[in-house]
């Protein structure tokens, strides 16, 4: 799918991958990008780059009124990046239930309720149209130390495939990002080599126009994957002694 002229809707567009998301799109000629972040102040700042392109819309993706605002705000969405996403649920057994009820909120029913609102207006999109899921590398295997983390997100990683079947017939590409640790205020202390948010933008958009549906931004994601691909139980032994 070519980006050119395409319009745009970012989840959590207001810092990290989805800033950067936000920039490269820019960059590559998107009519519009709806800039979407819980405090709207925020995605205002979006704007700076880019006033005549750049709408800030108000969405928390666990809030079904905002939801449904930002959707009759964007009748026009031809892309959409679920990138809003919460990492805030650690060991199974020790994190409180709570916590472990936001991330699922969050990272998986948060981004099917985006889908599912703006998904009349991709289906009427006449050039092509697309999903792209921001997941991560622990999708695969999960990680112990963020097994709720990694829960919602292999949780959103099965949604995705499903997704994929379901909207081939109606033309809706859907594509499936598995990031390694970046450099972001969420992964602030995960002390694991880090990429760029810039970097990883920029190789979910080159997917996205290829039309790669597992898209592999960094290093690690490309080591991991080919690992899942040749053994699956030997990644769940390594992620589960990290």
């Amino acid at each position: 799918m070519k980006l050119e002229k395409s319009v745009a809707f970012v989840t959590g567009a207001n810092r990290g991958i989805g800033g950067a998301l936000v920039a490269q799109l820019l960059g590559r000629g998107v009519a519009r990008v709806y800039a979407a972040a819980r405090d709207l102040g925020q995605a205002e700042r979006m704007v700076e780059l880019d006033p005549a392109r750049v709408v800030p819309v108000r969405l928390d993706v666990t809030s079904p009124e905002q939801i449904a605002a930002a959707a009759k705000r964007a009748p026009d969405v031809t892309v959409l990046f679920n990138n809003a996403g919460l990492l805030g649920a650690f060991g199974l057994l020790d994190t409180p239930p709570a916590n472990l009820q936001r991330e699922f909120d969050t990272n998986f029913f948060g981004s099917l309720a985006v889908t599912r609102a703006l998904l009349p207006a991709l289906e009427r999109a006449t050039g092509g149209a697309a999903i792209v899921n921001l997941l991560t590398v622990v999708s695969f295997a999960s990680m112990p130390a963020i097994g709720g983390y990694s829960a919602s997100k292999a949780a959103a990683f099965s949604m995705t495939q499903a997704l994929r079947a379901e909207l081939r017939k109606k033309h809706v590409d859907v594509h499936a990002v598995f990031p390694g640790p970046v450099d972001t205020e969420m992964s602030r202390n995960i002390q694991l080599p880090k990429t760029s948010a810039d970097a990883v933008a920029r190789a979910i958009v080159e997917g996205v126009e290829r039309g790669d549906e597992d898209i592999l931004p960094d290093p690690m994601s490309m080591a991991v994957f080919a690992k899942w691909m040749a053994s699956p139980k030997e990644l769940e032994r390594q992620f589960g002694s990290m």
